[in-house]
């Protein structure tokens, strides 16, 4: 079943209940002390000014002394309750876009930048969480004008009928000034979360985009998207300033007309001195309530928006589907592709046996990309099967083929921290240091392993970047590794020595190799010759070396 933004909201609403309701009791008591105020100074006018009694006075100002006590302690309790809602619905929402996010099948990422969905994830399950911290004060508004209209019925019945029959056609009112408001606040974080994104990929790639000249070229990019961004911000404040001042405008005519019945009717002796303080003071105090209402339609407004969003990110189509089948424990590592054929892939066939050193020579690099999606589930072939120890991949849920199956990307990223944080995987850290050549790189590091790398490892040249990524992998130990491209980067001399480590390490292990290195591919027990998106050949690097097809990928 899908999810809609009502749904999101919905949700988190119920998983805060608890926490809702008792910030709701308590600044609804909060907004009903506060319309109490005026009523207690009029029974001070009425009974103790007027009557000249120092006693009633003193009992009066004790209870009106008491009666802010109590606003205190409930406001600050009540605000306490409703930010924890907020908070925690905010951080739930920001779990379950990370799950699906993460999730083994994929797909959330599809058509999304990945500076869209951590905006998505922050300002967005920000402002849904923000709900719940102002519902509680919604409810208050309404206590405060419940209260409101029961003191005045009680004063004056025209009174209080204004207030009760008025207040229903003024939220509806001020339901529909928020809609614009709604449209803007979500075309406002579109256009945001697409600047974000875009931001992310120029910084991710800056140092590609100085060395080609494209610095201008990026600024530019970055301009236009900012202005957009820039103009959708715009129409949101001025829907988000017509918004309140309409509502402020609205607020302040029905003040006026219950201070005018008021005034008349104390005019005209209905009620007494007193009851016209107490009406003109709770005339005054409606402003509290509907700029609560203001407020909290705006919030609701854009949370609605923001919810959509979310709710496209959970709802996002899996790249591959759940699976039944079980892939046997432990892995012996018998891959076999048959009749694949998948975006550049036609009819392809080979395997790998247990325990084999494989290199693919694709001389489309398009191939490549295609078969390590299949390799790994990524994405199911079009035709045609892959089968890990005579199961089929595309039955097995992708999380079972992750413990199976590792595909290392050629453009794998680093995380900030440390050397050996990053290679800590799995159980062969120090073997994989050594095979991957990472301990070459340590030795010209001021901590060695332990030194601290930046984002994405740019603290580190792209080809100690690429050794530590690929000891990463080795790390792991898996049943089935797929490489890609793990040395372009590096030098000869260095790279012939990880195709040694890497032969070593993996021994009895299912690898394979997808590569046009010649020194990965001499390593190789075999290799398989992908041209035009076909198996052309398989055998030796040294055999295949005759063939001009192969030496134009491989020794050109």
């Amino acid at each position: 079943m899908s999810t809609t933004g009502r749904d999101v909201l919905r949700r988190s609403i119920a998983g805060q209940r608890r926490s809702v309701t008792l910030a709701s009791l308590l600044t609804a008591g909060h907004q009903g002390g506060e319309a109490l105020v005026p009523v207690v100074i009029g029974v001070v006018i009425d009974q103790a000014v007027a009557g000249a009694s120092a006693l009633t006075l003193v009992v009066w100002l004790a209870v009106l002394g008491l009666l802010f006590a109590a606003l205190s302690t409930s406001y600050r309790w009540g605000a306490r309750f409703a930010e924890r809602a907020a908070e925690r619905t905010a951080h739930e929402l920001r779990l379950d876009l990370a799950r699906r996010v993460l999730h083994p099948a994929g797909g959330a990422e599809t058509g999304n930048l990945a500076g869209e969905l951590v905006s998505i994830g922050t300002s967005d399950a920000k402002r849904v969480g923000a709900v719940n911290g102002v519902l509680p004060f919604g409810v208050a508004g309404l206590a405060g004008l419940l209260v409101t209209a029961i003191v005045l019925l009680t004063r004056s019945v025209p009174l209080g009928l204004l207030v009760l029959l008025g207040t229903p056609p003024m939220l509806y009112v001020a339901h529909l000034i928020g809609k614009p408001l709604e449209r803007r606040s979500e075309a406002e974080q579109e256009r945001s979360a697409f600047a974000s994104g875009v931001a992310a990929d120029l910084v991710a790639g800056i140092r590609v985009l100085k060395g080609i000249g494209a610095e201008r070229a990026a600024i530019d990019r970055y301009r236009r998207t900012s202005q957009d961004s820039l103009r959708a911000t715009l129409r949101a404040a001025r829907a988000q300033a017509w918004h309140n001042g309409a509502l402020l405008a609205l607020t302040g005519i029905f003040i006026a007309v219950v201070a005018l019945v008021g005034g008349n009717l104390a005019a005209a002796g209905s009620i007494s001195v007193g009851d016209l303080v107490a009406a003109v003071g709770l005339a005054q105090y409606l402003i509290t309530p509907f700029s609560l209402f203001s407020w909290v339609n705006g919030e609701l407004a854009q949370a609605r928006a923001s919810a959509g969003r979310i709710a496209d990110v959970l709802n996002a189509p899996p790249a591959v589907g759940s699976g039944e089948a079980s892939l046997p424990k432990p892995a012996a590592g018998h891959v076999r592709v048959t009749g694949l054929s998948r975006g550049a892939l036609r009819d392809v066939e080979f395997e790998a046996r247990p325990g084999e050193l494989l290199g693919v020579v694709a001389t489309d690099p398009a191939a490549a990309t295609d078969l390590l999606d299949c390799l790994g589930r990524a994405a199911d072939p079009v035709a045609g099967t892959v089968s890990v120890d005579s199961v089929d991949l595309s039955t097995v849920d992708p999380s079972d083929v992750r413990e199976v199956v590792l595909v290392a990307a050629h453009d794998a990223d680093l995380f900030a921290g440390t050397i050996v944080e990053n290679v800590s995987t799995g159980p062969r850290v120090d073997e994989a240091l050594t095979a991957a050549a990472v301990d070459e790189v340590a030795s010209a590091l001021p901590d060695g392993v332990a030194t601290a790398v930046t984002e994405r490892g740019r603290s580190l040249s792209g080809g100690q970047r690429q050794r530590v990524a690929l000891a990463r992998a080795l790390a792991v130990d898996a049943p089935v590794l797929v490489l890609h491209d793990p040395t372009t980067a590096v030098d000869t001399v260095t790279e012939a020595r990880i195709a040694a480590g890497l032969a070593e390490l993996r021994r009895g292990r299912t690898t394979i190799l997808v590569t046009t290195s010649p020194a990965l591919l001499s390593a190789t027990d075999r290799v398989v010759l992908l041209d035009d998106g076909r198996v052309v050949e398989q055998g030796s690097h040294a055999a295949l070396a005759v063939r001009p097809d192969y030496r134009a990928a491989v020794l050109a």
